[in-house]
């Protein structure tokens, strides 16, 4: 996984579809304090942002190729209890090998907040598309769901908002390195979610209070 990550990594980079959104705008509007970490920081926009926005920053990714600040998975972030103000992470849970321990963690170095962008489930065969794109993809999870880990995870949810947008479709199936009669496979999966060669995505953004 991180070989395949690094290999992309100038992708993510660069990508449309990372580097703005109204999910991005909220976790700036929703964030506190003075020092943030960003989980599974990839392109490093996340950390862009509220940087710009006057915050103290680490990145944390177990990808070499994302030249992150500290190399880690999630779920055992390198870090005492409470070393920041705002956790966050944007559009990479679904990668998670273990969404509700990464959820624990992300609450224990939290002080004050925890705010999550994903991509919510919208059945099996997207589902399905998404790991015949991409390998790494573990699983979306719906809202309901999202809503349990961050109670188990000891956070009470303050605001949430679902988020419609559509990115490029052919720069998505490449980023991934997905070509081919996989990519073919792919596009008729998700063809009802395509328009004028845009893919329609549902995003949840989530934040929650440590308690």
């Amino acid at each position: 996984m991180t070989d395949r990550w690094s290999a992309h990594a100038q992708a993510y980079h660069e990508s449309d579809a990372h580097t703005a959104g109204a999910d991005l705008d909220l976790i700036v509007d929703w964030a506190e304090g003075e020092t943030a970490l960003d989980v599974a920081s990839g392109g490093g926009h996340v950390a862009r942002r509220l940087r710009d926005a006057g915050f103290d920053v680490v990145t944390v990714d177990p990808s070499p190729g994302m030249q992150a600040d500290v190399r880690s998975t999630a779920d055992e972030l390198p870090f005492a209890d409470g070393s920041f103000d705002v956790v966050a992470t944007r559009i990479a849970p679904h990668h998670f090998a273990d969404v509700p321990a990464a959820m624990r963690e992300m609450a224990r170095v939290a002080r004050r907040l925890v705010v999550v962008v994903d991509n919510l489930n919208r059945g099996e065969q997207v589902e399905e598309a998404e790991r015949l794109r991409d390998p790494t993809h573990v699983r979306n999870y719906s809202e309901a769901e999202w809503r349990a880990l961050f109670g188990e995870a000891g956070l009470d949810v303050e605001a949430l908002d679902v988020i419609e947008t559509t990115i490029e479709l052919e720069p998505w199936l490449a980023r991934a390195d997905c070509r081919g009669e996989e990519a073919q496979r792919v596009r008729a999966l998700v063809r009802e979610l395509i328009a004028d060669g845009r893919l329609s995505m549902t995003r949840i953004a989530i934040k929650g209070r440590k308690r």
